[in-house]
């Protein structure tokens, strides 16, 4: 599955761009996306930074409302602008949205504690052995970068793998997925103790 942002760049170490491995290109109706296996070794290692909060990660904390997307996202894009890379903003704004969105209607979409910039050093939001706070369905954006790349990610409490539909461009709901795969260079994700990640890795300019 390769996006329509094909690179091939050894910064990072993440190869030509593609999804999830796995026999679900065609996939039907509400197929599960199988779990990202196989990856760079540096990809591997940016998720598990992205997880445990290293290497200048920063979280943000998603409240269960519907106003926590445009939250999110705008959180994302202020990160962003802030990294000098406002270039990336549309698409990662996008697919924050779109994430976000999923963990809000999938996970129970609960959160404790408050929303803001909750980085690394404030470990009471967010230590590396509980990621998600003990929060029984808390939900994080995190965001790290390593120059061109962007590395992008949900945390929430359910271990449900993330569900793939054919598109339906009539309806208002069912293509999130698909939009990540098209505004981003490479998603997938993975399953945690207390839940699991959804990321997507962006290039900049």
């Amino acid at each position: 599955m390769t996006s329509r942002h094909a690179h091939d760049d050894t910064r990072w170490g993440f190869g030509p761009a593609c999804g999830p491995a796995g026999p679900h290109d065609h996939a039907a109706p509400s197929t599960p996306v199988p779990e990202s296996s196989d990856l760079p070794q540096t990809l591997d290692t940016a998720v598990t930074a992205l997880t445990e909060l290293k290497d200048a990660t920063v979280s943000f904390t998603v409240e269960p409302d519907p106003e926590s997307v445009t939250a999110a996202r705008h959180f994302a894009v202020s990160r962003l602008i802030e990294w000098g890379a406002p270039e990336l903003a549309d698409d990662v704004g996008l697919v924050v949205s779109e994430l976000v969105t999923n963990a809000l209607r999938h996970s129970g979409g609960t959160s404790r504690g408050r929303s803001g910039d909750d980085v690394h050093r404030e470990g009471v939001y967010d230590d590396p052995a509980d990621p998600l706070g003990s929060a029984p369905s808390a939900i994080r954006l995190r965001l790290t970068r390593e120059p061109p790349w962007l590395l992008c990610g949900i945390l929430d409490a359910s271990r449900s793998a993330p569900r793939r539909r054919e598109p339906d461009y009539i309806a208002e709901t069912g293509r999130g997925l698909h939009l990540v795969e098209s505004f981003s260079e490479r998603w997938g994700w993975r399953a945690l103790p207390q839940g699991k990640v959804v990321w997507a890795l962006f290039r900049s300019s």
